[in-house]
């Protein structure tokens, strides 16, 4: 199944279930949102989870796209990106997380056809004067679906602050062979769906306090789900990365975590610039120009005279298409010739900045390792953030 594909048939089977589409949101959060970027397909619908009523009901299903800096070191490995989409359901106060795991059961196994032997669950099994999930445990148990309980690891929350539950997640096998283990002793089951009891409210304090309505928020990731399906075991091969990998391999001889990661930052700073942002030195154009920079600081490891300048612009054409941008002065029209531009202008930025900091930095190594008072120095007096000192000083080593 291809990301379309899968998308399709995640909305048709909730829309059998009276779920409205819920509109897709900017990877920008309004103003006065305090986090930088969308993070996961509940965050846009976080007022209408702590009781303000939806103008599409109380069924929702969407895409969402999702950027999350949290993972950055982790982005990689098999699993980890820094932008995806996230197929996302919710129940505003309607039906319950029995009826929420049957739906999900059986959209996994019929829709997408995985065998019920590839499934394990996971549920909350209690912690911090919460009791364990007894309602999804049974209900995992009735479908005849693999149950481990945990603690802490099964309590969802976006942040210090807000709503939050208990959570259970679906995990796919992906070994050869029999599916051997549990989620937590066996690496190849991955996690592909959670679905969270919305039931309380994490005030700055600590503590708990019902929220106005018990909802359900599920999170699926696409590119993950894609190669469950498929039979792979990275999301590097999938549909929206491959052609990135494939770009970027033909053009610069990398290692395979190093390819990764090139491909990954490049794609997410081309959705990033879609939704409006350009590269600065504070908040969202900071993330955005650390992630050019991480890239460009991998590439010139290697080789100091490779350049974006020569990647396809249908690359990113293609990119902005799969990540739907939201109507709006600030995401469309995209120019994929000025896109392309601001690219390669800050890479041009970024050989400037390397070019002034090197004696910079190696004038301060030679008092001694340097101290945070030089790491505060270099950044607010010359532009150097502490990354970048620190990938200037093992280069020097």
């Amino acid at each position: 199944m291809t990301p379309d594909d899968i998308t399709r048939t995640f909305l048709d089977h909730y829309h059998r279930h009276d779920h409205q589409r819920a509109p897709e949101s900017s990877l920008v959060p309004p103003p006065g949102d305090p986090v930088l970027f969308t993070t996961s397909g509940m965050h846009p619908l976080t007022p209408y989870l702590l009781g303000r009523p939806h103008p599409g009901g109380r069924r929702l299903a969407n895409v969402q796209r999702c950027l999350r800096t949290t993972d950055l070191d982790e982005v990689g490995d098999d699993t980890h990106l820094t932008v995806f989409q996230m197929l996302g359901s919710w129940s505003l106060g309607d039906y319950d997380i029995a009826t929420s795991l049957r739906w999900g059961f059986d959209l996994l196994t019929g829709g997408f056809g995985i065998p019920l032997e590839r499934l394990h669950a996971t549920v909350f099994g209690g912690g911090s004067g919460e009791g364990p999930d007894d309602t999804a445990r049974d209900t995992w148990t009735g479908l005849g679906v693999p149950v481990e309980a945990l603690g802490e690891d099964n309590w969802w929350s976006n942040g210090p602050t807000g709503p939050c539950g208990p959570d259970s997640e679906i995990f796919v096998w992906t070994g050869d062979g029999p599916p051997t283990g549990t989620p937590s002793t066996d690496a190849r089951w991955v996690e592909v769906w959670n679905h969270v009891q919305m039931r309380y409210h994490r005030h700055p304090d600590g503590r708990l306090t019902p929220l106005p309505h018990s909802s359900i928020d599920t999170g699926m990731g696409l590119e993950r789900l894609e190669i469950v399906l498929r039979g792979d075991r990275s999301v590097f091969t999938g549909d929206g990365l491959r052609r990135w990998v494939d770009a970027v391999g033909d053009r610069w001889d990398l290692r395979d975590e190093d390819l990764r990661v090139v491909s990954d930052h490049l794609r997410s700073a081309v959705v990033v610039l879609g939704d409006g942002v350009r590269p600065g030195n504070t908040g969202r154009g900071y993330v955005l120009r650390r992630l050019l920079r991480r890239a460009l600081t991998v590439l010139w490891r290697d080789d100091p005279a490779r350049s974006l300048d020569g990647l396809p612009p249908e690359l990113y054409a293609d990119t902005l298409r799969r990540f739907r941008q939201v109507p709006g002065p600030s995401a469309l029209p995209v120019d994929v010739g000025s896109l392309h531009a601001t690219l390669v202008d800050e890479e041009r930025r970024f050989r400037g900045l390397l070019r002034r900091g090197r004696p910079l930095v190696d004038r301060v190594r030679e008092r001694g390792p340097l101290t945070e008072r030089d790491y505060h120095w270099l950044h607010d007096t010359h532009g150097l953030p502490r990354d970048l000192v620190d990938g200037l000083l093992a280069e020097a080593s």
